[in-house]
Protein backbone atom coordinates (compact mmCIF):
# COMPACT_ATOMS: atom_id res chain seq x y z
CA UNK A 1 0.00 0.00 0.00
CA UNK A 2 1.48 3.42 -0.59
CA UNK A 3 0.77 6.52 1.58
CA UNK A 4 -0.60 9.50 0.59
CA UNK A 5 2.81 11.25 0.75
CA UNK A 6 3.79 9.02 -2.11
CA UNK A 7 0.71 9.59 -4.34
CA UNK A 8 0.75 12.92 -3.85
CA UNK A 9 4.75 13.52 -4.97
CA UNK A 10 3.52 11.10 -8.02
CA UNK A 11 0.25 13.20 -8.73
CA UNK A 12 2.77 16.05 -8.70
CA UNK A 13 5.42 14.91 -10.66
CA UNK A 14 2.51 13.96 -13.64
CA UNK A 15 1.54 17.26 -13.46
CA UNK A 16 5.17 18.33 -14.43
CA UNK A 17 6.59 19.69 -10.96
CA UNK A 18 9.94 19.25 -9.34
CA UNK A 19 8.71 17.49 -6.15
CA UNK A 20 10.24 16.78 -2.90
CA UNK A 21 8.98 15.49 0.58
CA UNK A 22 10.31 18.03 3.13
CA UNK A 23 8.69 16.15 5.83
CA UNK A 24 11.48 14.00 8.56
CA UNK A 25 11.63 11.81 10.81
CA UNK A 26 12.67 12.87 13.97
CA UNK A 27 14.35 10.19 16.23
CA UNK A 28 15.22 11.77 19.17
CA UNK A 29 11.27 12.85 19.90
CA UNK A 30 10.04 9.70 17.41
CA UNK A 31 7.94 11.86 15.49
CA UNK A 32 7.33 12.84 12.13
CA UNK A 33 8.09 17.15 12.07
CA UNK A 34 6.55 18.47 8.71
CA UNK A 35 8.23 21.65 7.20
CA UNK A 36 7.01 24.65 9.11
CA UNK A 37 4.78 22.59 10.98
CA UNK A 38 2.57 22.45 8.29
CA UNK A 39 3.79 20.95 5.14
CA UNK A 40 4.92 17.36 3.82
CA UNK A 41 5.73 18.49 0.17
CA UNK A 42 7.07 21.38 -1.55
CA UNK A 43 6.93 21.76 -5.17
CA UNK A 44 8.02 24.06 -8.04
CA UNK A 45 6.71 24.93 -11.69
CA UNK A 46 7.68 27.83 -13.88
CA UNK A 47 6.86 30.47 -11.16
CA UNK A 48 4.67 28.72 -9.01
CA UNK A 49 5.93 27.45 -5.48
CA UNK A 50 3.71 25.22 -4.02
CA UNK A 51 2.96 23.24 -0.53
CA UNK A 52 1.59 20.37 0.43
CA UNK A 53 -0.24 18.70 3.15
CA UNK A 54 -1.34 14.95 2.73
CA UNK A 55 -3.62 13.38 4.45
CA UNK A 56 -6.06 10.55 3.88
CA UNK A 57 -10.06 11.28 2.85
CA UNK A 58 -11.08 11.28 6.24
CA UNK A 59 -8.57 13.63 7.59
CA UNK A 60 -8.84 16.69 5.78
CA UNK A 61 -11.28 18.93 8.11
CA UNK A 62 -8.41 18.46 10.72
CA UNK A 63 -5.42 19.43 8.65
CA UNK A 64 -7.69 22.38 7.14
CA UNK A 65 -7.86 23.50 11.18
CA UNK A 66 -4.13 22.43 11.79
CA UNK A 67 -2.87 24.81 9.07
CA UNK A 68 -5.75 27.73 9.35
CA UNK A 69 -4.36 27.54 13.49
CA UNK A 70 -0.45 27.99 11.89
CA UNK A 71 0.91 31.95 11.65
CA UNK A 72 3.28 29.76 8.98
CA UNK A 73 0.32 29.62 6.71
CA UNK A 74 -0.36 33.60 6.79
CA UNK A 75 3.53 33.96 6.07
CA UNK A 76 3.43 31.65 3.14
CA UNK A 77 0.29 33.25 1.58
CA UNK A 78 2.50 36.42 1.79
CA UNK A 79 5.26 35.05 -0.26
CA UNK A 80 3.16 34.38 -2.46
CA UNK A 81 3.40 30.14 -2.40
CA UNK A 82 0.42 28.17 -3.25
CA UNK A 83 -0.98 25.89 -0.26
CA UNK A 84 -3.00 23.05 -0.59
CA UNK A 85 -4.02 20.01 0.87
CA UNK A 86 -4.49 16.60 -0.90
CA UNK A 87 -6.57 14.01 1.12
CA UNK A 88 -6.95 10.52 -0.62
CA UNK A 89 -9.26 7.90 -0.47
CA UNK A 90 -10.77 4.78 -2.24
CA UNK A 91 -13.49 4.82 -4.15
CA UNK A 92 -16.36 2.07 -5.27
CA UNK A 93 -13.50 0.06 -7.47
CA UNK A 94 -10.52 0.60 -5.24
CA UNK A 95 -9.13 3.24 -6.55
CA UNK A 96 -7.53 6.15 -5.22
CA UNK A 97 -9.17 9.56 -5.65
CA UNK A 98 -7.92 12.76 -4.94
CA UNK A 99 -9.52 15.56 -2.95
CA UNK A 100 -7.34 18.89 -3.26
CA UNK A 101 -8.30 21.87 -1.35
CA UNK A 102 -7.01 25.09 -1.96
CA UNK A 103 -6.09 27.27 1.22
CA UNK A 104 -4.00 29.93 -0.63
Amino acid sequence: MSSPTSRSLKHLRDQGYLAAVVERWNPYARIRQDLFGVLDLVAVKEKETLGVQTTSGSNIAARIKKLEDSAALWMLRQAGWAIKIHGWRKNSKGRWVLREVDLS
